[in-house]
């Protein structure tokens, strides 16, 4: 995992190719490569949330309905809490890296 962590309005993210984002957080140049979420011992790829959601579910997480703007995942045994957009067409880099972070050895982002 490579770029910069950026702070803004309370929020941290990570800017994975910094030169190509501007400082309002707005994309200059098309040239970052697309990255997908990939299931380890699988070796599939995240296609959709109700992939997503039959991995995680194996894994103990389970649907939290908390907010409707977003599809939320909650494992009883630990604190995580695992937020993603509803659109799966803006599911990003930084919603597959948290997965990442909270299931590690079974998930793993990668170029395409």
């Amino acid at each position: 995992m490579s770029g910069v962590w950026v702070f803004k309005n309370g929020v941290v993210r990570l800017v994975e190719n910094p030169a190509a984002e501007s400082l309002d957080g707005s994309r200059q140049s098309s040239s970052t490569r697309r990255k997908v979420l990939v299931h380890t011992p699988s070796n599939e790829v995240i296609t959709s949330y109700a992939v997503l959601e039959h991995k995680l579910w194996s894994l103990g997480w389970e649907r939290y309905y908390e907010d409707p703007s977003l599809l939320q995942f909650h494992k009883r045994s630990t604190v995580h809490l695992i937020s993603l957009p509803k659109d799966f067409n803006k599911f990003k880099s930084i919603h597959m890296y948290d997965i990442v972070v909270k299931n590690r050895n079974v998930f793993e982002v990668r170029d395409v």
